[in-house]
């Protein structure tokens, strides 16, 4: 199924290397702290963030075509039937919310899955692909289990739809010239609602992970629990 650009995460460059649990600036790369000051939303995708009103206006140019794209799927995906088995209307939404939520999870999981640590030249042809399953809970955390998980050619993602894989495409220039490998892509899907997370990754000599053949699992065991305390294991010092 093609992947619809429904639900355009943008995650922050290096968010894997910032606190995780909390916002990063888009245009400043700020982390946020709650106790202080929290972070505003784009009001066109509800998905990029930022520190200050000055950031805001400052990305606004770069950010516009995507975040307009991105507004339109949305609102589009909301009137559609998605079908007798996905009939709830905030499909689109929930699948959102889940992806920030588990931003630091699923960085993790695309990381081992492509095998970056050994391979990482993987994330110039590969992306992984994680199908969900949509259950009607109350509780937002319990709303998906993980369906099936694959790796799937980058074009996948990118062929389908031209403003996705140019703002993929700025984002891994951007990550190259900062000294990073590239940008990893995943495509989270439920039904026909999908939802694109590129995230920028570092040279694995700066990254601690531990390389794990169980990334599946995992991310299985931490989806259907409800868990959001994810953190990986790093027992490798960095460079």
């Amino acid at each position: 199924m093609a992947p619809a650009a429904a639900n355009y995460y943008s995650a922050p460059p290096h968010a894997h290397q910032k606190q995780r649990g909390y916002r990063i600036c888009d245009t400043c790369g700020a982390v946020e702290n709650p106790l202080a000051q929290k972070f505003r939303l784009c009001g066109g995708c509800m998905t990029t963030q930022y520190c200050s009103p000055e950031c805001q206006k400052s990305h606004w140019p770069s950010h516009k075509t995507i975040c307009q794209h991105t507004a339109a799927q949305m609102s589009g995906a909301k009137q559609q039937a998605i079908g007798p088995a996905y009939p709830d209307e905030n499909l689109a939404k929930y699948l959102r919310k889940f992806t920030s939520t588990h931003s630091s999870l699923l960085g993790w999981a695309g990381f081992q899955a492509l095998q970056l640590k050994r391979l990482p030249a993987n994330i110039r042809q590969s992306a992984l692909l994680i199908e969900l399953s949509y259950n009607a809970h109350a509780e937002s955390l319990y709303r998906f289990s993980v369906a099936n998980t694959h790796i799937v050619s980058r074009t996948y993602v990118t062929s389908h739809d031209p403003l996705v894989a140019a703002d993929i495409s700025r984002r891994e220039e951007r990550c190259r010239r900062s000294g990073g490998i590239g940008t990893l892509v995943i495509l989270v899907q439920c039904g026909g609602i999908s939802q694109v997370m590129p995230v920028e990754v570092d040279p694995p000599s700066k990254i601690s992970w531990d390389s794990r053949d169980d990334w599946a699992e995992v991310l299985r065991h931490f989806v259907e629990s409800g868990r959001t305390d994810f953190k990986p294991i790093s027992t490798t010092a960095r460079g």
